[in-house]
């Protein structure tokens, strides 16, 4: 009887083994084979370019297909066409410094910044004023909020009054264009040559740009501008100028008049009409 039994153990020990042995004999050859498969693959690959573009092309399709749909939004794919903002690594150096400069001054993306300096520098090529005194005129009037409105209606970085000024928007389309930052800087350049041809100079033509043509003070209006307009001019030459955020205020602050009777109160931006 225990014959019998040792017998069967050795049996079955022999069996177990056999089958182990086999199963690695099988795995071995397997991998063999799916190795030999791989290295012939690749070679077909190297041989012929257009099995393997043709593989990949199959590949992308598949993982194309099982995709998730992307979720419903009511975003436009037309949007970015939109946007006025630009990558300031595709400026030119001098005006890169410069929209970099005024980013972290004025704590604006420096995108939008980048359009803004490649179009005054477009429009003091034009127009043979600084690009850095257009610049400076919009940091102090409006720290390049495209949005500011002061108390008396001036509107857009340049806070150009708009209703003083509506035929130079008619070619835009109309008066909300002020609103749009490119159209307001070409109508408040050119405001700012009508006053500087009426004045006769930068720092008098500045004077009638801000409604201070007719009062003793503009309250340092030209002062800030021609000092920012040389920090920037440094900046653009390769300086190293330090930043100081200017203190912030709500909105634009129009020069307010004297108490003077034979005066009559100023408007905020140069009530300049084509003549």
């Amino acid at each position: 009887m225990n014959k019998a039994l040792e017998a069967t153990a050795r049996g079955l020990r022999t069996f177990g083994s056999d089958v182990v042995d086999g199963f690695f004999e099988i795995t071995h050859n397997g991998f063999a084979l799916l190795g030999l498969a791989t290295v012939f693959a690749v070679l077909a690959l190297m041989a012929r370019p257009d099995l393997r573009a043709n593989g990949e092309a199959e590949l992308m399709s598949w993982l194309e297909s099982r995709k998730p749909a992307p979720e419903a939004t009511a975003l436009e794919p037309n949007a970015i066409d939109r946007t006025t903002a630009s990558s300031p690594l595709e400026l030119p150096k001098q005006q890169a410094a410069v929209a970099f400069w005024l980013s972290k001054k004025y704590r604006v993306a420096a995108e939008p910044l980048s359009v803004l300096v490649a179009e005054a520098y477009q429009l003091g090529q034009r127009t043979k004023l600084d690009p850095t005194l257009i610049l400076a005129i919009m940091a102090v009037e409006s720290s390049f909020n495209p949005f500011a409105q002061s108390q008396v209606g001036a509107q857009g970085l340049m806070q150009v009054m708009t209703r003083i000024h509506v035929d130079k928007y008619e070619s835009a389309g109309g008066t909300l264009a002020a609103f749009d930052p490119v159209t307001n800087m070409r109508v408040g350049v050119k405001v700012l040559q009508e006053c500087i041809a009426r004045a006769g100079s930068l720092e008098a033509g500045l004077r009638y740009y801000v409604g201070a043509a007719n009062l003793d003070d503009d309250r340092g209006y030209a002062s800030k501008v021609m000092a920012e307009h040389e920090r920037l001019r440094m900046v653009a030459a390769g300086r190293s100028m330090p930043v100081t955020p200017p203190a912030a205020r709500s909105q634009p602050v129009p020069i307010v008049a004297p108490a003077k009777p034979e005066v009559a109160p100023p408007q905020k931006v140069a009530l300049l009409a084509d003549s």
